[in-house]
């Protein structure tokens, strides 16, 4: 399973994208470059005389995710001349040892885009999850703070609030080792909010990101101070970099092939796919069980592939938390 959003970028061009017997030509960076460096040095030796002439000038390298247009070799020295962060890309700092792909069909920085674009489009069918402790006040109880707002701006509604603390009857409050149910309600405050704090200081929470909107709870039947455990439904948060940990975007382990599947899809829209990458991919979908018919375009059998993952993960996660009744906007805690 990946780690990070670069290993599940990884993983797509290891299981759809580079069949081994089908990978492009490359070699490695022998000495490390900074955002302006126009010399690339490479690694002849893993480079055949054929190749090595394919770094010649108007050939496309890639590092990282930044492509660049060779503009002349020098095959003495192991040295390219290049103009820097082609085609939409960025200028980047590279050390030695890094990848150089030639010509590379399924370029890293387009990938990475998919997997943005694949996570975005997973939100509503499946969503995230979030539990937070959260201690009541005596109006309503802001989720994040003016000088950490964090990402409370992705919680979308409330699945159930539990806490120790409950009013049985007017005047008595009670605690023990049993959690019962709290009603709670989640609203949406404008971005960005100004308050006055517990200290008469107002102050003003802000989001520059994500959804535009603050959010905020207001809870019935419960004193003021006491702690509530806040399991909310939340919207998947889109990476901004290959070192994004899944974690923190939100996603769960069985939705990996669900990404992949759609960025393998995406990738091939419109494409002449090569025959080794095409019998690679049905291979792939054949050793899931999903075997794909003549009829069947690669393309269409990677989304009705896609979609069965999908309504199998929806199944599991309606099953596992399940929508909280709600009475006049209000979740009263009922599973």
């Amino acid at each position: 399973m990946s780690t990070t959003i670069g290993d599940l970028v990884d993983r797509t061009f290891r299981e759809y994208l580079e069949p081994m017997d089908d990978i492009v030509s490359y070699t490695t960076l022998s000495t490390g470059i900074n955002t302006t460096d126009t010399s690339v040095v490479f690694n002849g030796d893993l480079l055949s005389v054929e190749e090595e002439d394919a770094l010649d000038a108007g050939a496309i390298i890639e590092i990282g995710q930044e492509l660049m247009i060779c503009t002349d070799l020098n095959a003495v020295t192991n040295t390219i001349t290049v103009t820097r962060g082609a085609r939409g890309t960025t200028a980047a700092t590279h050390t030695a040892g890094d990848l150089i792909k030639i010509a590379p069909p399924f370029p890293r920085k387009v990938v990475f885009d998919a997997v943005k674009d694949q996570i975005n489009n997973l939100f509503p069918t499946l969503f995230a999850v979030e539990t937070q402790s959260v201690q009541n006040s005596n109006r309503y109880t802001l989720l994040g703070t003016y000088d950490s707002p964090g990402t409370n701006n992705y919680l979308v509604s409330v699945l159930k609030a539990i806490s120790q603390f409950t009013d049985f009857s007017a005047g008595s409050d009670q605690t023990g080792v049993v959690f019962n149910s709290v009603s709670v309600q989640m609203i949406q405050l404008p971005n960005p909010f100004t308050y006055v704090d517990d200290t008469a200081t107002e102050r003003t929470i802000t989001y520059t990101s994500g959804p535009n909107y603050v959010n905020a709870l207001q809870f019935y039947n419960i004193d003021q101070g006491h702690t509530c455990y806040v399991t909310f439904k939340k919207k998947f948060i889109e990476p901004t970099a290959e070192t994004d940990t899944l974690a923190t975007i939100g996603l769960e382990d069985e939705y990996e092939p669900i990404i992949m599947a759609g960025v393998a899809a995406q990738m091939m829209s419109g494409r002449d796919i090569p025959t080794a990458t095409a019998d690679y991919i049905t291979d792939q979908l054949a050793v899931s069980n999903f075997p794909v018919g003549s009829a069947n375009s690669i393309r269409n059998s990677l989304l009705q592939y896609q979609q069965l993952l999908i309504t199998q993960a929806r199944k599991y996660l309606r099953a596992k938390y399940p929508e909280a009744v709600e009475i006049n906007g209000v979740n009263a805690g009922v599973q």
